[in-house]
């Protein structure tokens, strides 16, 4: 699954990454800590060009009448989300890039303790991960939400839990926002093994106010 990840790349530099245009209202970077809820950056393709703007971190589908009308959607199963009914519109007509710097997962030792794992690509190149979004909520109101497509674990990540994030690499952007026809599904498939690494990182991550540069850092 994803449940936490982070980005620190700005805004700017993701725009020339994408050749994408930026929205207003952008969430603030870096941010070592993104949380469900919350407003993340997210890639569109629209009008024939790309955009760059924020979503909330919690798919919400149609029937939901308020965002805690049911369960917190921020993750979508590749190997179902064609036909979830929360997702199979979205997976056909709205798919989005979710970009990262990496995210974090977690296991338990023998005590039962959380322990942090943070997982970034080997190359050192921004994560990017598949999405798939819509609007929700009443017109006056509107409300772009997205998922985190994941899939099973590859080698790099199956020891520490057994899914993880799928993981887009540029030249299967494209595809994944539907500019290149069709034939999106190709890209559901966990990362090869030696394109990602985990690091132990401090505990202090497990709480979701916790905030800086140190929830990186690799444990001595």
């Amino acid at each position: 699954m994803c449940g936490r990840f982070t980005l620190t790349q700005t805004p700017d530099a993701l725009a020339q990454l994408f050749g994408a245009v930026l929205a207003n209202d952008l969430p603030d970077l870096p941010d070592y800590n993104i949380c469900p809820t919350a407003r993340v950056l997210s890639v569109v393709s629209a009008g024939g060009g790309r955009r760059i703007g924020a979503m909330r971190w919690g798919f919400l589908p149609h029937w939901y009448k308020s965002p805690t009308d049911g369960p917190l959607l921020i993750n979508a199963r590749a190997e179902t989300i064609a036909d979830k009914p929360a997702f199979r519109s979205a997976v056909r007509k709205r798919r989005c890039l979710i970009p990262a710097d990496g995210f974090y997962e977690w296991e338990k030792d023998d005590e039962g303790r959380r322990l942090p794992w943070y997982v970034t690509r080997s190359d050192g190149a921004p994560m990017i991960f598949a999405g798939v979004w819509q609007m929700w909520g009443p017109e006056e109101a509107r409300i772009p939400a997205c998922a985190i497509v994941t899939t099973g674990a590859g080698p790099d990540v199956e020891t520490i839990h057994h899914r993880q994030p799928v993981i887009l690499d540029p030249g299967q952007w494209g595809l994944w926002l539907g500019e290149e026809g069709t034939g999106a599904v190709k890209c559901l498939q966990a990362a090869p093994q030696g394109s990602l690494t985990a690091t132990r990182v401090d505990p202090r991550v497990n709480s979701n106010r916790a905030s800086g540069a140190e929830l990186v850092r690799p444990l001595a």
